[in-house]
């Protein structure tokens, strides 16, 4: 095998590709990435077994061939080497030679024969969206899956397909992230549950532009997602969703309209008074049009109001100042509303639309 591109263009590949490679496996193997070279291009690969990346890289084939190469070695040498073009060459036996300007390493690769395949996924009839709304989706959402690997549910967010609507959501026992949008085209229904990790790697490579486009296919294992260059495919979490509509009620008996950045900017003030092995919450008094936030910590106390408008009863709530941060960063409104029932009931935060609902379990608090 026998390829020349440029540095940055195949660091930039590498880069991707490097989402997919674990960093311990009792298959050595999988720590490699292949470098595949052929009459259609120059394609890097990474496989875990639960998520894989394809990507094309600019340049030059000049001999067919492949070749498997430790993963951290080569993106530490790629990163290194000079703003330039790279050639990339191996003999019979897999030793491969990269040569940059004056630069030049040789370092022992592996026949790719033993790597894994991507698994086969029928791209038929494509869930068609821009980038940019994907990238957003899933950055609205992504933060309230579950860390906990012993509910694998809750690690994943769930795809729900209604003809032209669909619904990404996510929850980890004590929120739940919906975001909803309009799609242009109407779709068979289906709810899936990707891996949360997954998207989180798939948001990092989308360019996140309106105009570019990706396409998802679903089977009933797997999910490949396919942009620019690359494909991801990745292994669907396997089981029933919680019934969310279930949890949601538009009974309130409380609505406040509040400034998104003041109410963040107050919560992040407060959270400055918190130790991060504090469970402190934030307490919240809502009566006459005003909106009074206090905190109380070992560190010292905090007390500032914020002008509303309301709607219905005074109440007296508390919660975990991160929740609320974490939905505030990714709502991009001016104003937010929220609708309260109880002290024990949970908050929404929504838009008229319901293009996006946060719902978040308060605390108990003893009330002075």
């Amino acid at each position: 095998m026998k390829i020349k591109c440029q540095k940055s263009d195949l660091l930039n590949s590498v880069n991707i590709v490097l989402k997919a490679v674990p960093a311990k496996s009792t298959m050595p193997i999988l720590e490699s990435i292949i470098i595949e070279s052929d009459s259609s291009g120059i394609t890097l690969i990474a496989n875990d077994m639960e998520l894989g990346i394809k990507t094309k890289v600019k340049g030059n084939m000049i001999e067919e061939g492949a070749v498997a190469l430790n993963a951290k070695v080569l993106s530490e040498i790629v990163r290194r080497l000079p703003e330039n073009e790279v050639s990339i060459s191996t003999d019979d036996n897999y030793m491969t030679e990269i040569i940059c300007e004056k630069a030049k390493f040789s370092i022992a690769g592996r026949s790719g024969e033993e790597f894994p395949l991507l698994p086969e996924v029928e791209r038929e009839n494509p869930i068609t969206l821009s980038q940019f709304t994907l990238k957003e989706m899933i950055r609205q959402t992504v933060f309230s899956i579950s860390d906990n690997e012993n509910n694998k549910i809750m690690t994943g967010e769930l795809f729900d397909i209604k003809k032209n609507e669909l619904r990404v959501i996510s929850l980890d026992g004590h929120r739940v992230s919906i975001r909803k949008i309009y799609m242009k085209d109407e779709y068979e229904e289906k709810k899936i549950i990707i891996p949360g990790k997954t998207l989180n790697e798939i948001s990092k490579i989308l360019s996140g532009e309106a105009s570019a486009l990706v396409n998802m296919f679903f089977t009933e294992k797997h999910a490949l997602f396919e942009f620019d260059d690359t494909v991801v495919v990745t292994r669907l979490i396997e089981g029933e969703y919680y019934r969310i509509d279930q949890m949601l009620s538009s009974d309130y008996e409380t609505k406040v309209t509040i400034n998104k950045k003041e109410l963040l900017n107050c919560i992040e003030r407060a959270s400055l008074l918190i130790r991060e092995t504090d469970k402190k919450p934030i307490i919240i008094r809502i009566g006459d049009n005003n909106f009074e936030l206090n905190i109380n910590t070992a560190i010292g106390s905090m007390k500032e109001d914020i002008d509303i408008t309301m709607e219905g009863k005074d109440i007296v709530i508390g919660f975990n100042p991160k929740f609320l941060t974490d939905a505030l960063k990714v709502i991009d409104d001016e104003t937010v509303d929220i609708y309260l029932i109880n002290p024990k009931a949970p908050c929404f935060i929504r838009d008229k639309d319901e293009s996006y609902i946060y719902l978040i379990l308060p605390v108990n608090i003893n009330i002075d």
